[in-house]
């Protein structure tokens, strides 16, 4: 077995390029600095082992950690990856990063296949790291089981698995690679998600009124309520029929209080619909099943996951039961309702979108947080009061606001609480009160965002942020 161990740093010469490049474009010391260390902080901390599979030499394999715990969440790794979509190219080299990309998803498929309802997992065997112990998880009682050696968490998330749909789809729609697909354990993967999911349409009802049986239940000791799911595991009560795949947990890994979660449900259609492309000519099948589905979730959302705000008119919620229940927020993770066209499901300008948008950034949104240090959304993962700057990064990556863009970056640069790189959260109150000295994610999104700027607002980059 080759392998390649990765102590502190995976370089790559074309993003060290890149934060060269912008030296002379980006005229603020601060933000200049805050971009040369957050861009690369993927490549720097995180991507912790890359190698080969044992049962076959020519499969490669990357893992991919969140940086302070030694696990790959699904959605985590797809989104750090993400950042560096821009600089893809069709490449076989080991040490390229299309080679990361292809190796991120052979682990991922490997984990959907065996534990398919969960979200973060432990190190392959090839790597020798030793697994990671989790005592939060202690006490879960999950249905179906699943093997603590392999798997460091299993909360049932829809965006999880979409998160390898659409990883698959960065790496495709950059290198137009579609022999890597038919490989190894890809197709394998997408029709584990697609039974899986497809067993999630299923309501609490049967039609005669009998309970059914819930595909995914979870509990956890905690004083949390946000770690666990009422009615011994099941969630609350959803009407079945409505078209939505049912999630257990948001990517805040929080629990959903109605399981119809939209955001999800978009990330979903949009890369499982994205995915269907790469099938093509693998399984042809496959693929209008894939298609079909992408299509019927995205007609579900319209019509079961609109409201009509007494204020903001026609918009989307953020988690449904199909019985007329829903809940009116958003939260910093993506997917977010803020996130909507970032996930390609809906194009900035769609006046639904817009009057999401205007609710999620104001007062009216119960988890949006302000302060006189920092203002944003939060979420229950941190409580109220705490907010994200993954949200402003995110409204900025939505916007074409000269006077909102300028604002969220000097935000950002005013709340590093002088360590230089992005944290998860900070107290509106007082920014040396944050969670995460460095949040690897946010790092890369601030990143993709700058360069972004770079290209569609130069201007920008020319003020002063102090």
């Amino acid at each position: 077995m080759v392998t390649t161990a990765i102590a502190e740093k995976f370089n790559l010469s074309d993003i060290e390029a890149a934060i060269e490049g912008m030296r002379g474009v980006v005229k603020d010391p601060d933000l200049f600095r805050l971009f040369e260390n957050a861009f690369p902080n993927t490549l720097d901390t995180t991507v912790s082992w890359k190698g080969y599979a044992d049962d076959n030499s020519e499969e490669e394999l990357t893992f991919v950690t969140t940086g302070d715990i030694i696990a790959m969440w699904l959605r985590d790794s797809a989104n750090q990856l993400r950042s560096y979509k821009s600089f893809l190219t069709a490449n076989e080299s080991a040490d390229s990063l299309a080679s990361l990309f292809r190796g991120a998803i052979n682990l991922q498929a490997r984990y959907i296949i065996k534990n398919p309802y969960c979200n973060a997992f432990q190190a392959p065997t090839e790597s020798g790291l030793p697994p990671e112990n989790n005592d939060a998880a202690k006490t879960d009682i999950v249905e179906p089981p699943y093997d603590t050696g392999f798997v460091f968490e299993c909360k049932y998330e829809l965006d999880s698995i979409s998160a390898f749909l659409q990883l698959s789809s960065d790496y495709y729609e950059k290198t137009e690679d579609h022999d890597f697909f038919g490989k190894f354990q890809w197709v394998q993967a997408v029709e584990t998600i697609l039974n899986v999911t497809e067993g999630l349409l299923v309501g609490t009802y049967a039609d005669n009124g009998a309970i059914n049986q819930s595909p995914f239940t979870f509990q956890r000791e905690s004083n949390r309520a946000s770690e666990t799911l009422l009615n011994d595991g099941a969630g609350s009560p959803i009407r079945g029929g409505t078209g939505l795949v049912r999630s257990a947990f948001r990517p805040s890994d929080d629990s959903t209080i109605f399981q119809l979660f939209i955001p999800a449900n978009m990330q979903f259609s949009s890369y499982l619909g994205k995915s269907a492309e790469i099938m093509k000519g693998l399984d042809e099948d496959l693929a209008k099943r894939m298609s079909d589905f992408a299509g019927s979730v995205r007609d579900a959302i319209n019509t079961v996951g609109k409201v009509n705000h007494a204020t903001f008119g026609e918009m989307y919620a953020y988690e449904v039961d199909g019985y007329g229940s829903s809940v009116l927020m958003d939260d910093a993770n993506v997917p977010s309702l803020l996130s909507a066209p970032i996930l390609d499901f809906v194009d900035v300008t769609d006046p639904t979108y817009q009057n999401t948008r205007d609710f999620v950034l104001s007062k009216s949104n119960p988890y949006y947080n302000w302060g006189p240090v920092f203002s944003g959304i939060g979420g229950p993962h941190q409580g109220p009061g705490m907010a994200w700057p993954m949200s402003i990064i995110t409204s900025l990556l939505t916007s074409d606001n000269d006077t909102e863009i300028t604002a969220g970056l000097k935000s950002i640069v005013s709340t590093t609480d002088r360590l230089g790189l992005i944290h998860e959260s900070i107290n509106t109150f007082n920014q040396s009160d944050w969670t995460r000295q460095w949040f690897s994610w946010a790092n890369g999104l601030f990143g993709e965002m700058l360069l972004g700027l770079k290209e569609r607002k130069p201007h920008i980059l020319e003020q002063s942020y102090q």
